[in-house]
């Protein structure tokens, strides 16, 4: 008894000292704003919860908008939108109320019908308030999408710059804009989108300033005479890591402090984005598509303040004490299940391997149950990370009870094979459907990041939960005689090239990658120790 409060202390020290590291506040560069400054521009949609322009019905009221910009308003001098469409005529007119300027966005596609109309209410409402536009662009990244040629788009800049009293411009990535050069001669000002997150090459927080103004000299250098604006910067607090770029609140946080600083130190304009999370971008960017902002949504708060501190888990004390209860219940669990099934007193070596599983998932779990309401989308996307988050807290209590009593899972073959041959102990018969659930959710998981990777997150947390303790039971068990079962063996493999591509694929730089390959082959190694008798 005395070692299992000595190791239960020692867990829980674990606990809080590991929540403390992650959720300690990361220190900001001095707020790039002077006393009373604002931002020059930010991107601006307003839809909230499951409003979507992919809806072509959606229709955004004025009085929506109006709080949109009333809170703005004292973030920024002006906003950038995309289109005039789904309410977002009413901009002008609301802007003007609260002493906001307008990068007036049309919305440029391959419907001829579609960009008729943005171009003719774009041009009239640039008539009617040229007080607020203070400028036009006509298009965003409709080059990229394929949906129109250079040419096409040529000749929309010039038909607009005709009607309208102010500059008028294209936005794309900055590669489209050296790619089609001549675009330069139908536009006022070049409008470039730099997203170090999205380069082929993904760039870390840390070099992402350096690299946008790397980027803007290499432009404007195509580009002799011609100003060039920042049409879109900005950074991702929430989503699944591209090489070394990691989304986080403290990085998001970062990268606009540093490129607003460098802004204005080599005197260009920025435009961020975004202002508000946009949650449906999530159906085509997976969870990081809707992270972008610097207001969440919901609630709508600023995410973090100008040269303060940020913490990437601010409710880490919750945390690290709902980590500690847990890892108390499994101890408490292994206790019981040794008295009730007058089992002997474990060895030091039983006891560490169960504090073991309770230090991991004290620590992970909170971890989990954080990562759901982030990166769950839809009915499916529920599912899921409520299935891992299921076997994140039940794995790591079977496996305590499993320890204490020496119990190790049965074979797949004995739990849904003829119900002559299946084993009816209830602790073995849990571990070993939680065990084939687990493989379920693992190797899903783990085909879906080698075949379609792009936006799909790492669900490293509640797999690390779960993976442990069966790999504590199988390890701590000495080695079984006779062959392997033909269900885990295929599992094993199949997991251990996935492990192995995923790594491979998204490089060393991704410790999202490298940490849940590592779950996956600790998975892989766990099922490839399964043996049962011949026959």
């Amino acid at each position: 008894m005395q070692k299992a409060v000595s190791l239960f202390t020692v867990c829980a020290l674990t606990i809080v000292g590991a929540w403390w590291w992650l959720g300690a506040a990361v220190p900001m560069p001095g707020s790039p704003l002077g006393p009373g400054e604002k931002l020059y521009c930010i991107s601006y949609a307003p839809f909230r919860g499951q409003q979507s322009p992919l809806d072509l019905s959606t229709k955004i009221e004025p009085w929506q908008i109006d709080q949109d910009l009333a809170l703005l308003a004292k973030l920024t001098d002006c906003v950038r939108t995309y289109s005039v469409d789904f309410g977002l005529e009413n901009v002008p007119e609301i802007a003007r109320k609260h002493g906001l300027k307008v990068l007036l966005g049309l919305w440029v596609s391959g419907h001829a019908d579609r960009t008729k109309y943005q171009i003719d209410t774009g041009v009239a409402l640039a008539k009617r308030f040229p007080d607020v536009v203070s400028a036009v662009i006509v298009g965003n990244e409709a080059l990229l999408r394929g949906e129109i040629s250079p040419s096409a788009l040529g000749e929309l800049l010039r038909g607009v710059k005709a009607q309208v009293p102010m500059p008028v411009t294209y936005a794309d990535v900055w590669e489209f804009w050296v790619r089609h050069r001549e675009l330069a001669n139908a536009a006022d000002f070049v409008t470039v989108h730099i997203l170090p997150y999205w380069e082929d090459h993904p760039i870390a927080a840390i070099e992402a300033s350096n690299h946008v103004a790397s980027i803007r000299q290499r432009v404007a250098g195509a580009f002799s005479g011609k100003e060039i604006v920042i049409g879109e910067v900005g950074w991702p607090s929430a989503g699944r890591m591209r090489e070394g770029a990691l989304p986080s609140p403290a990085d998001q946080a970062r990268v606009v402090h540093d490129v607003l600083a460098r802004a204005k130190r080599d005197n260009f304009r920025v435009n961020l984005i975004e202002a508000f999370d946009q949650p449906w971008k999530r159906t085509q960017e997976g969870t990081v598509g809707g992270h972008w902002g610097l207001i969440s949504d919901p609630p709508r708060q600023q995410k973090f303040v100008w040269g303060e501190p940020v913490s990437n888990h601010p409710h880490w004390r919750w945390q690290a004490a709902g980590g500690v209860l847990f890892a108390g219940l499994m101890f408490a669990i292994a206790y019981s299940a040794r008295r009730r099934a007058g089992s002997p007193e474990p060895d030091g070596r039983i006891w560490i391997a169960i504090a073991v599983n309770a230090a991991v998932a004290g620590v992970l779990l909170g971890w989990t149950v954080e990562a759901i309401p982030i990166e769950s989308l839809g009915l499916g996307g529920w599912l899921r990370s409520l299935a891992f988050a299921a076997i994140a807290f039940a794995a790591p209590m079977a496996g305590a009870a499993a320890l204490a009593m020496r119990v190790s899972p049965p074979g797949f073959a004995a739990l849904i094979g003829p119900a002559d041959i299946r084993v009816r102990q209830p602790l073995a018969r849990t571990l070993g459907l939680l065990l084939i659930a687990l493989m379920v959710l693992a190797m899903q998981a783990a085909l879906g990041l080698a075949f379609n990777p792009r936006y799909l997150d790492f669900p490293f947390a509640p797999l690390t939960a779960a993976v442990v303790p069966f790999a504590l039971v199988a390890f701590a068990a000495p080695p079984q005689a006779g062959i392997r079962p033909a269900a885990e063996a295929v599992a094993a493999g199949v997991l251990a090239l996935c492990a192995i591509y995923i790594g491979w694929n998204e490089t060393i730089a991704n410790w999202q990658s490298l940490w849940f390959c590592a779950a996956v082959a600790l998975l892989a190694l766990t099922l490839a120790r399964a043996r049962i008798a011949p026959g």
